[in-house]
């Protein structure tokens, strides 16, 4: 398996693209537009949801501890729209991803280090997502950029999943591969009832089977928007037991 290492920079740039094409896609909706992919909400909701996840955010690198901060979700402004909240937060957040120290201690909910780092990455894919969410409200729907959209995908299978953020709960059993076809890129996931374990098959030493039961191979962002629940897997190209798809599904 092989893996994609990107840094802060990369992340604040697709943060940079991401963001104000989601802002883009806001201003042309009506505020009552429904989101199809996100079932129950409006786009007016779907900014508030994104602002919100800026302010935890920041609300989380400003206190600079490992533990997890208390949380507390704002109300719009008074006198804003959705769409001028938002930017305020996006400038906010964006500046002090900018300026915090990557290593610098920042609690986050996966079992992995507690670092700054964490955030500039889990903003990017929550923008990047939300953004497609937001033009398939107004017709469009943009795949996500390659390289971005597959570290998105490693990021549901080395964040999401450990951190037990299914979801459904189940117990499914067998090895997955995905394969990214425009990124060159392939994973493996062994599914181990709840937990799961992303393989190196060419060093993991031990006696299970590393056979995937299940393939699936597509672009990078098909594969990130099925993962996160936005598209079937049946629009991919999946060969084996349909059933571990299940236990991939954390949107």
């Amino acid at each position: 398996m092989s893996r994609l290492h990107h840094t802060k920079d990369f992340w604040i740039g697709a943060l940079r693209t991401e963001g104000p094409a989601f802002a883009a896609a806001v201003a042309e909706a009506p505020p009552e537009t429904p989101v199809l992919s996100c079932p129950g909400w409006t786009v007016t909701d779907l900014a508030h949801h994104l602002t919100r996840a800026y302010a935890w955010a920041g609300t989380v690198l400003t206190a600079g501890i490992a533990t997890r901060p208390e949380r507390h979700d704002p109300e719009p402004p008074a006198g804003l729209t959705a769409a001028q909240w938002y930017a305020q937060e996006y400038e906010r957040v964006s500046a002090l991803l900018e300026a915090t120290d990557p290593e610098a201690p920042a609690w986050n909910f996966a079992p992995q280090p507690k670092k700054a780092v964490f955030w500039p990455r889990r903003l990017a894919h929550e923008t990047a997502v939300h953004r497609w969410d937001a033009q398939l409200a107004i017709g469009a729907g943009d795949p996500i950029e390659a390289k971005l959209a597959a570290d998105g995908v490693s990021e549901v299978l080395d964040t999401w999943l450990p951190a037990g953020r299914r979801t459904h709960p189940g117990q499914w059993r067998g090895v997955v591969q995905l394969n990214a076809t425009d990124a060159a890129q392939e994973w493996y996931l062994r599914l181990r009832g709840e937990g799961v374990a992303l393989l190196d098959t060419a060093t993991i030493l031990d006696h299970d089977d590393h056979h995937a039961r299940a393939q699936v191979a597509g672009t990078a962002s098909d594969l990130l928007l099925a993962l996160m629940g936005r598209i079937s897997f049946d629009t991919l190209d999946v060969a084996g037991d349909r059933s571990l798809l299940g236990g991939l599904r954390v949107g």
